[in-house]
């Protein structure tokens, strides 16, 4: 009998020895986000790299972390969306008040294949109701303007703020937090600087 043939033992890559020093995983995802991930995963090892070192830029925490791909079902979920306020009491929703029904994703997506969440980091961004643990909706199809919330990276650093320009029109990544506590961001010729995608939502469980 040959001995020729089959998997030899031992042989491959070693395990943990890839891009990202750990054991990978198979897993189906899908054809329209693998640009999408791929970015994500670019991004979150440049991050890495430079988490030991903090710029002069004014960026002095990471804002968003933990990227989720939604997963759309073909069977939408339909919940009922009362019409009026109710004082005291809660209407039952076979009653009158219930005005129609609301899917949530259609509410939260516009863009299934260009959308994605993330968990905000830090209270940078609290005066415009954005705290710690929300999950903020992210679109990528959407073009930023002036004075949109945007996901950015600057130089190596992902950070939730609003989008404006200073004075010599460079792009500037604004705080909402009344405090002082934050300063703008000011995009210099030099900066490393990429806007991610338009915050066009969010949402938080309190239970």
């Amino acid at each position: 009998m040959s001995n020729r043939g089959g998997k030899r033992e031992n042989a491959g890559r070693p395990r943990g020895q890839g891009k990202f020093g750990e054991p990978t995983v198979t897993m189906r995802i899908p054809e329209s986000q693998m640009a999408t991930i791929k970015d994500f995963l670019e991004a979150l090892q440049r991050k890495k790299a430079n988490a030991a070192t903090t710029g002069d830029n004014g960026v002095s925490e990471i804002e968003a972390d933990e990227f989720f791909i939604p997963e759309i079902s073909d069977q939408p979920t339909l919940l009922p969306l009362f019409a009026t306020k109710v004082a005291a009491g809660f209407p039952s929703p076979a009653d009158d008040h219930v005005e129609k029904r609301l899917d949530v994703s259609e509410f939260l997506i516009d863009h299934a294949a260009s959308t994605f969440f993330v968990t905000i980091k830090g209270d940078s961004m609290i005066d415009v109701g954005l705290l710690p643990e929300d999950k903020v909706v992210v679109d990528r199809s959407k073009t930023p303007s002036i004075g949109d919330i945007v996901l950015a990276v600057v130089d190596r650093e992902f950070t939730i703020k609003i989008l404006d320009h200073g004075a010599n029109k460079m792009p500037r990544l604004l705080p909402a937090n009344s405090t002082g506590a934050y300063k703008p961001i000011y995009i210099r010729p030099d900066t490393q600087f990429e806007i991610f995608g338009v915050v066009i939502g969010s949402f938080r469980r309190f239970k």
